[in-house]
């Protein structure tokens, strides 16, 4: 694909969505086990092949809604949006910027909510836990032992201090090439380092528009391959349920082609027909009425088995088509906007 076709790619990209990052912190409770803890001598311990782990100053339940909260997090962005350069940041398509941050920010508030929850019982876990500390190194007989309870005594923040290990942020970012800043090199500064900034600037424009295409092409293949993926499950709860066909299986590729479309912003009409055509023909009825009807429900299967079978045929084609078509739609819709 010619450079000025690339650049056509990065423009419609950068016009059909943003990065988004976000992060979620907080404090873990745990500290490096040391040796003399657990009433071994440093000395004999090798380093190169004993790696003792961590000890945990609190319970693993008390970080339960944390933990909970952090991994729906998680899910829901690789659910809704697609890694971008390797994971550095996700794109998130235009049609799912109001519902993602949204929900985003519904997951922020309850985080705070669990958050204050786990300051207002840090105190009284915190001395649960090293009273089970102290009990257990009293079993344990260490000759240190009093040293080994202050040592872990002295990991737990200060209450006052938890704020700082707490955080919840998201940032969105658009798609924007490096450009050298001509302007911020002074008279005095050799035209080497011009010439320098420039080149790095202009190598680093041409590899991210690289990186551009392979994404939109990779994009489009994550979605047929899970089109695949869902028919394979769906076909397998069919084969297995003792009920046979349940309304919540086709309610899943209901749900799926409904986010097919708030995702599929490179454009795959052709994938997007096939799941159009499916729709029309097999989620007409219900699950019952497949459930009445050996007909009815062999035709199902046969459907189902026959988009997999597409998609997956689909996922491997060629996409640079694809790919340029979607530079020319970004390209025409900013003709349109201007």
């Amino acid at each position: 694909m010619e450079n000025h076709q690339n650049n056509e790619v990065f423009q419609a990209l950068a016009r059909e969505g943003v990065l988004i990052t976000t992060s979620l912190s907080y404090w873990r409770g745990h500290k490096k086990l040391k040796p003399e803890e657990v009433g071994l001598e440093p000395s004999k311990i090798s380093d190169r092949l004993v790696c003792l782990g961590h000890k945990r100053l609190l319970p693993r339940e008390c970080f339960e809604k944390l933990s909970l909260i952090e991994g729906r997090v998680h899910a829901y962005i690789e659910q809704n949006t697609f890694p971008f350069l390797g994971g550095l940041a996700h794109f998130l398509p235009n049609a799912k910027l109001e519902e993602v941050t949204t929900k985003l920010k519904k997951l922020e508030t309850e985080f705070g909510n669990a958050k204050e929850l786990f300051v207002a019982c840090y105190s009284q876990w915190r001395e649960t836990a090293i009273a089970e500390w102290k009990a257990m190194i009293d079993k344990l007989g260490l000759f240190n032992g009093d040293e080994v309870v202050a040592a872990i005594e002295a990991s737990y923040p200060a209450q006052h201090r938890l704020d700082h290990f707490f955080g919840f942020q998201t940032h969105l970012f658009q798609v924007v090439a490096p450009l050298a800043n001509v302007q911020a090199v002074t008279e005095a500064d050799q035209r080497g380092v011009i010439e320098a900034r420039q080149r790095v600037a202009q190598e680093a424009e041409d590899h991210l528009r690289r990186e551009t295409e392979s994404f939109v092409s990779d994009c489009i293949t994550t979605l047929r391959t899970q089109t695949a993926q869902l028919c394979t499950d769906m076909l397998a709860s069919i084969s297995t349920s003792e009920t046979g066909v349940h309304q919540k299986t086709l309610n899943r590729l209901v749900h799926f082609i409904e986010q097919f479309r708030s995702l599929n912003f490179a454009g795959d009409s052709e994938m997007e027909a096939q799941l159009n055509e499916v729709r029309q023909q097999l989620l007409s009825r219900t699950a019952e009425e497949y459930r009445s009807n050996q007909g009815w429900k062999q035709q199902l299967i046969n459907g189902l088995s026959g988009l997999a079978d597409k998609a997956r045929q689909m996922a491997t084609a060629d996409k640079t088509t694809l790919v340029r078509n979607f530079g020319e739609m970004g390209k025409r819709k900013f003709s349109l906007a201007a």
